[in-house]
């Protein structure tokens, strides 16, 4: 199995701004991501920014980097760009890992590359993780995900999905004869596909929902889902995310 790993890092941040260069246990979060990204058996790790600050602090841990575009409206606009720099086949199978994972296990990057490159009819193939508290269930920034039988994604949700109607909504609980999913926001892409997925416009649900995977499957594309074979840690979106997995690294 061969496959690259690209890590978008933005320094303009609208919740958390220099997220990438923020200190967790002496080392910047981009540095700790690029060190999971290390321990996994891609043969390639590029870390893309649009940021001169970020490039030089990556480079002073001896990382590859990649210049992108201030324009891109999202991380996979910018491993779009970075495929196109690279020359990549339109085979070539690409992990986007967010730079604000500073816990995801290799072991997960490797199961995502290698689900893509066993599946030649997905364009691209991500994680999830069973849901085992109502909090999380209902929460609108955990985003849920149903699957086929074959492993194929349905649907992606900020809302509770599958919803049980004979349980759902009074009180709100955790049935025990139903499984809920949370997506887990890594993707594995072929290149080629990645190149004209980004040449799509937003379709409706995509919008409504504020989930960019949900144009794939508009155009009646497949994402395969699979459990991840190992629970991810926290990632950084908010400055008490960050407090929590300071502490973590500390304990």
């Amino acid at each position: 199995m061969s496959f690259s790993i690209v890590i978008p890092a933005r320094y303009a941040s609208t919740r958390l701004p220099g997220k990438p260069l923020e200190l967790i246990a002496n080392k910047t979060l981009i540095q700790h991501v690029y060190e999971c990204a290390l321990k996994s058996d891609a043969d390639e790790i590029i870390i893309a920014t649009d940021d001169n600050r970020i490039r030089e602090v990556a480079e002073s841990f001896d990382a590859t980097v990649c210049m992108t575009s201030t324009s891109h409206n999202s991380g996979t606009d910018r491993l779009a760009e970075v495929i196109e720099e690279q020359g990549y086949s339109k085979d070539r199978v690409v992990v986007n890992l967010q730079g604000d994972e500073p816990l995801m296990p290799a072991s997960v990057i490797n199961q995502v590359a290698e689900n893509l490159t066993k599946r030649y009819e997905a364009g691209a193939a991500t994680v999830c993780t069973r849901i085992h508290q109502v909090d999380e269930l209902f929460d609108p920034n955990v985003v849920k995900v149903v699957s086929n039988r074959d492993g194929y994604a349905m649907y992606f949700s900020r809302a509770p999905i599958p919803w049980d109607r004979d349980h759902f909504p009074n009180p709100p609980h955790l049935p025990s004869t139903t499984e809920f999913y949370r997506h887990v926001g890594l993707y594995a892409y072929r290149a080629g596909f990645l190149k004209k997925f980004v040449t799509w416009p937003v379709c409706h649900h995509e919008k409504v929902e504020s989930l960019e995977q949900l144009r794939i499957l508009f155009h009646g594309e497949k994402i395969h889902v699979d459990v991840a074979k190992e629970l991810p840690g926290p990632g950084i979106d908010t400055e008490d995310d960050l407090y929590k997995v300071r502490d973590m690294f500390l304990s």
